[in-house]
């Protein structure tokens, strides 16, 4: 299906029109433990990059065999990298690569499009997709977190965390990233802000039991015990982290830990997603303790000024995979009922419902590949495995302005934004 695209779909579609091609050297750049290692790649003969007007992101889809790499505006493929095992991906930063946790690690793709600063200006390049040989080692690979132009990756088989500056994540294993092991593994998140300090989940493999925050030099600021079941992390407006508690979450902010207590005995946040356009976190809610899949349909809006959490109703359930925020820090959520769903972060308001896949029921394995949402620049793009497609929908008219049909199964997708993205989340 294709239709007309909306305006400022269109206004980047013109853009590309202008693209200028030049010769320049080639650029080379969960619940974790599941995925193996990727296919040896070929060895790849890669083109001259090509100059656009402006940046071109880019889609990495994953499906079982391999990555697909998709051109963000138009959903053409550009690349079918082959790789082995459950595939997981996550942005790495720069606005270029992302990251493929395989069981050696973290390893680098090459999205192949890449924005340059110059003076006033900036280049915009595109070249072919590919898998580089650059791998940073984790046991059991978990959580990738990019804030604030640093990116945090947790090794849940070890607890360690190495934290890089974004910008330069291309460049591979450095000795000048920061790193630091906790005291016990256990699937865990790191984040780091502005000024240093590191936000880090505790505990072990039996149990998760708490959040500490350190200083540049590693020295504790403040830490809490009162977060069961630690789990996931966003950060909101003001560098104000999030953490996911089976009771609630506990929010960081300026040196000090704050518990927001859920209504219920167990009220569990384990997926979150935050905006800094906005001092309100999305996240899932589960009540029932003794359920072997809970299929809820109540979500959970934390407002990081208070300290106060208000859940809302929806018109259908959801998974781990169906929360997102828009631009403007709208509250994105994707029903079982096919539907995405708009909420006021603010007011709590269900604003509107758009229709964009058949309705749906979560698989019972969490590896089967379900819908899911992902939004850049206005468009959430919505994973549609029954049918074997993505759809691009215009998030303020509700339109599903571009559909392509793939000859996999889609599954987990990360944008590569075509800039410096070292303020994505």
């Amino acid at each position: 299906m294709t239709t007309a695209l909306p305006t400022h779909a269109r206004r980047a579609t013109a853009a590309l029109a202008l693209a200028l091609t030049t010769a320049l050297l080639a650029a080379c750049a969960g619940t974790p433990g599941d995925a193996t290692s990727a296919d040896p790649t070929p060895e790849a003969t890669t083109a001259a990059p090509v100059e656009r007007a402006t940046a071109t992101p880019r889609l990495t889809v994953t499906h079982e065999g391999g990555v697909l790499v998709l051109d963000a505006t138009s959903l053409e493929v550009v690349a079918d990298l082959p790789a082995a095992g459950y595939l997981r991906v996550n942005p790495a930063g720069d606005g270029r690569h992302v990251m493929v946790s395989t069981s050696e690690g973290f390893q680098l793709l090459d999205s192949g499009t890449w924005g340059e600063p110059h003076g006033d200006h900036a280049h915009h390049y595109t070249a072919d997709p590919q898998l580089t040989d650059i791998t940073f080692p984790a046991t059991k690979p978990g959580h990738v977190v990019v804030h604030d132009g640093r990116t945090a990756l947790f090794a849940d088989g070890t607890g360690d965390v190495t934290v890089l500056d974004a910008a330069h994540v291309g460049d591979g294993p450095s000795d000048d990233a920061r790193t630091y092991t906790t005291p016990s593994a256990h699937h865990g998140v790191a984040v780091e802000l502005h000024d240093g300090t590191l936000v880090v989940s505790e505990g072990t493999q039996d149990a998760r039991t708490g959040v500490r925050a350190l200083d540049a030099d590693d020295t504790e600021i403040a830490a809490t015990d009162a977060c069961p079941g630690v789990h996931g992390e966003s950060v909101a407006a003001d560098d104000v982290v999030a953490i996911g508690c089976e009771d609630g979450v506990v929010l960081y902010r300026e040196g000090a830990f704050t518990k927001v207590q859920s209504p219920d005995a167990y009220g569990r946040i384990g997926n979150q997603a935050g905006s800094e356009a906005s001092a309100i976190v999305l996240g899932d809610y589960k009540s029932d303790p003794d359920a072997e899949l809970e299929r809820p349909t109540r979500i959970s809006l934390v407002d990081t000024r208070t300290a106060t959490l208000r859940l809302v109703d929806l018109p259908a359930s959801y998974t781990f995979r169906s929360l997102a925020r828009g631009d403007d820090g709208e509250a994105l959520v994707l029903g079982t009922d096919g539907a995405l769903h708009v909420i006021d972060a603010e007011s709590g308001t269900l604003v509107r419902s758009m229709p964009v896949v058949a309705a749906w029921e979560e698989p019972a394995d969490w590896q089967v590949a379900r819908p899911g949402v992902k939004v850049h620049a206005g468009t959430a793009y919505v994973t549609d495995p029954a049918a074997r497609a993505i759809h691009a929908v215009d998030i303020q008219t509700g339109e599903v302005y571009r559909s392509v049909t793939l000859d996999v199964v889609p599954d987990e997708v990360a944008i590569a934004t075509g800039e410096g993205d070292t303020h994505a989340h």
